[in-house]
């Protein structure tokens, strides 16, 4: 467990294991002994400043397997917030990339930090560079040294690796690159009017993607900027955007997406995806605002089909985006899913080596199982619905039940098939790892459900994995445990419980 603390008012309460709460008031400090996460990041004795006024109205508390974090104010106070609450899970998901990008890419770090620097953060705005800078600073008090570069790489670590690293290895006729795809991840669904148990939206999103980056992916960020919407969203720690994409902002924009399988393409002067994707969540009161500020200095990276709801039209929408292509299509009476199959033929041809035609493929086995609950549960859908979808092990080609790679809740690791489109062998390590869902009820208030682990409940077990297959030992360092918590309730606001 890690240690649950929350600022509130004039006081931080530090609740114990036992549930015992310590009241520290302002002006003071406390030293707190953190214990061991669940992503095994060491011990470590950290200094409470109460009085620093960066961290005034944000705080920090745990609930059902996950870590939320208030943040209120400016950007620079924001991303301090952010740091300085993370800053050990940080740490820990930095050391967890750093072994990961440079094992999978055959780079050193020092490429990822020049990248960050030359090549990325160029690109990046003013507010946003305040925000992520202000995290380095959070990060910095408690006495974790991680410096700029550090935790722009760590924003790119879905762009980068599977996208510009792959262009670069091209433009440069590497030899011996290895061979990189871009990451195909992701279960989800938008639903409205006649498919809904009351006609309004229905969004549900299972984060696919390698067991070591699902166990530290378990933030719920309730942000109040200065500037723009109010958001509630899930994240990755030190990330300024949710990255797997599932969230509300006040306006009622509720969005989440799945990748495009064996897309490739990248623009260096373009913008990257983590701002845009923080950017369009923050400033979008309507669909169409969206896809603007997407497509808005679009750098390829990234590329995915997003689901987008207005909770307040009742329109649902995908928006397919690419790097040279992208469509957009709109209802207010059905349905779109995401499995990480592209849709628009020229988008497919021009961009893709994906092949539609292949109907074994996890992508297109799944999208066939969407189809198949959309049409079962027309008129029942809701998020009671949505939470069972999502926890589906039913394999269309086998035709019965049978947890593995094609199944909407994946387990790719008990799988001798793999997933070779995205360059995930025999029992690759990856999966279905967390999930979400909201409806427009819910949306309104900023709310939504969310469950840590697979959402069928099995947990995932490191020690015995990495016995019956020593290929991934290289992942020792960084693979542990990944238990399945229960369906969790989170508002805009929430505090911990007394």
């Amino acid at each position: 467990m890690r240690p649950k603390s929350v600022w509130q008012s004039a006081a931080i309460a530090v609740v114990l294991g036992s549930g015992a709460i310590w009241m520290v008031a302002a002006g003071c400090s406390a030293t707190v002994s953190t214990s061991t996460s669940q992503s095994q990041a060491p011990s470590v004795q950290v200094s409470v400043q109460a009085n620093d006024a960066r961290l005034a109205k944000s705080y920090r508390f745990d609930r059902g397997g996950w870590i939320y974090v208030h943040a209120e104010g400016t950007p620079a106070q924001i991303g301090f917030q952010h740091g300085y609450w993370l800053a050990h899970d940080i740490e820990d998901a930095l050391n967890a990339y750093k072994l990961d990008a440079t094992h999978t890419t055959q780079r050193d770090w020092n490429f990822f930090r020049e990248t960050s620097r030359n090549v990325l953060w160029p690109h990046v705005e003013q507010e946003y560079r305040e925000e992520i800078q202000g995290i380095v600073d959070g990060v910095n008090a408690q006495g974790v040294k991680v410096d700029l570069d550090d935790i722009v790489s760590l924003n790119a670590f879905m762009e980068v690796t599977g996208y510009y690293v792959p262009w670069l290895d091209k433009q440069q006729h590497t030899l011996g690159a290895p061979h990189l795809t871009s990451p195909g991840n992701c279960s989800a669904f938008v639903a409205t009017g006649s498919y809904t148990s009351g006609g309004g939206i229905v969004i549900a999103h299972n984060n696919w993607t390698d067991y070591w980056e699902g166990e530290r992916w378990r933030i719920i960020f309730d942000i109040v900027p200065t500037h723009g919407n109010r958001m509630l969203m899930d994240g990755f720690p030190g990330v300024i955007a949710s990255d797997d994409d599932f969230g509300v902002n006040a306006q009622g924009i509720m969005i989440t997406e799945t990748t495009i399988t064996q897309f490739s393409g990248f623009d260096p002067n373009g913008i990257p995806e983590f701002v845009r994707g923080r950017k369009a969540l923050q400033y979008s009161s309507s669909i169409d605002d969206y896809v603007r500020i997407m497509l808005d200095g679009n750098n390829g990276g990234y590329a995915n089909d997003w689901l987008i709801g207005d909770r307040k039209t009742g329109e649902v929408a995908r928006f397919e985006l690419g790097l040279k292509d992208h469509q957009v299509w709109r209802t207010k009476d059905g349905y779109f899913v995401g499995s990480n199959f592209p849709s628009d033929p020229k988008l497919t041809k021009e961009e893709t080596k994906f092949d539609p035609r292949d109907s074994k493929s996890s992508a297109n086995a799944r999208h066939a199982r969407w189809d198949q609950l959309m049409q079962q549960n027309k008129g029942k859908i809701d998020v009671a619905s949505a939470q069972k979808f999502l926890a589906d092990h039913t394999d269309v080609i086998l035709n019965k039940q049978s947890a593995d790679e094609r199944t909407l809740c994946g387990h790719t690791d008990v799988s001798t098939r793999g997933i070779p489109q995205w360059s995930w062998g025999a029992n690759y390590p990856g999966g279905a790892v967390q999930g979400k869902a909201m409806d427009s009820k819910m949306a309104e208030s900023l709310s939504f459900f969310a469950h840590t682990g697979h959402p069928c409940g099995e947990d995932f077990l490191a020690e015995p994995f990495l016995k019956a297959h020593p290929e991934f030992a290289w992942q020792a360092p960084i693979l542990h445990d990944m238990k399945a918590g229960s369906w969790t309730e989170f508002k805009a606001g929430d505090a911990a419980a007394k």
